[in-house]
């Protein structure tokens, strides 16, 4: 759940913005599997999602079902294959399609873990045709993406490597990621970590999924499985001296700290703001003194002495009039007066 986007909204820092989203691999596990379900819909009207799957029935489905939901941002699933080259490649087919790739299932490995050969194994296999993100988005005139969601079954990198072009555009990305060779010959994290760190992005944090053994009845807490796969969060870190300068605007900052909130990074999406009214806010459209207060109020109880927080003194010669006041009506701005005299 996001902190500080209600706010943002409510006082029409958002309106101004335009968000573009490409999810590869946007396969519907379910019906509440989509990005309207989050907190993304926030953005609307201005919000657009490029949706990419192999699987052209998928795609279809999703489109119908956004039809039906009428939303009130754009969003349409497209029938490609994305990888590193235009050509053609074969796609494994798995007995879970959503576990489909261009790299086989590594079967013997798989049979030791409980629960995925049955969903990973080969059911057939059929030869596609490939793109890339980069020729897509030349195509389609798409000169910049802001979060970029990648999970196609171990052909991660592959993804990335064929988006050299449009990933100097990208503020965020979460990547799915294996530490173990689930499919034959895949990359594996080490490998998609040294080429995002080495266009400057910056790890922030990992979710991992675990499995046991399947012929193993013992599992302890501590240790409860092995560490095979997770979702892997990158950003553009543009408080970095040296890193981004094509980036480093207060509209892309803005919109970076967006991305970080709406994807629960509220340290970071805070620490962008309160950078923002430091060093931009003589402009109102980038003050947002009063939407940090007015995010941290409903954690702060009424009479908290708002000096215990160090950002505090910092921005409060930006706060408004008006939530000057209702500080004071709390007893919260009073307190802090007294401690500063």
């Amino acid at each position: 759940m996001s902190t500080f986007l209600p706010s943002l909204k409510k006082r029409g820092h958002l309106d101004r913005l335009h968000f573009t989203i490409c999810n590869v691999g946007s396969r519907k596990i379910n019906v509440d599997d989509d990005y309207g379900s989050w907190d993304w819909g926030i953005f609307a009207p201005n919000l657009t999602i490029y949706g990419f799957d192999a699987d052209a029935d998928a795609c279809e489905a999703a489109n119908d079902r956004l039809a039906e939901q009428q939303v009130p941002w754009t969003e349409r699933h497209i029938p490609l294959a994305l990888s590193d080259a235009i050509g053609e490649s074969t796609l494994y087919v798995t007995q879970a399609p959503m576990c489909s790739s261009l790299y086989p299932p590594n079967e013997a490995y798989l049979g030791r873990f409980a629960g995925l050969l049955e969903l990973v194994a080969t059911d057939f296999t059929i030869e596609i045709e490939t793109t890339t993100l980069d020729a897509f988005c030349q195509q389609e005139g798409i000169t910049s993406i802001d979060f970029l969601q990648i999970d196609v079954q171990g052909a991660d990198l592959n993804v990335l490597q064929g988006a050299n072009q449009i990933l100097q555009s990208v503020l965020a990305t979460q990547v799915e990621v294996e530490f173990s060779h689930l499919y034959k010959g895949q990359p594996l994290f080490a490998d998609v970590d040294t080429f995002l760190r080495a266009r400057d992005f910056t790890l922030f944090d990992i979710s991992h999924s675990i499995r046991v053994r399947s012929r193993s009845p013992l599992q302890t807490r501590k240790h409860p499985g092995q560490f095979l796969w997770g979702d892997a969060y990158y950003f553009c870190d543009l408080l970095q001296e040296g890193e981004f300068k094509h980036l480093k605007t207060p509209e892309q900052i803005l919109k970076l700290a967006c991305l970080a909130d709406v994807l629960e990074f509220a340290d970071y999406a805070f620490e962008l703001l309160e950078y923002l009214t430091l060093n931009y806010g003589s402009d109102p459209a980038y003050n947002f003194a009063d939407v940090i207060v007015e995010s941290f109020m409903p954690f702060a109880p009424e009479g908290k002495n708002w000096a215990d927080f160090p950002f505090f003194e910092a921005i409060e010669k930006h706060i408004s009039p008006a939530l000057r006041q209702q500080l004071i009506e709390r007893g919260d701005l009073a307190k802090t007066d007294d401690l500063r005299e």
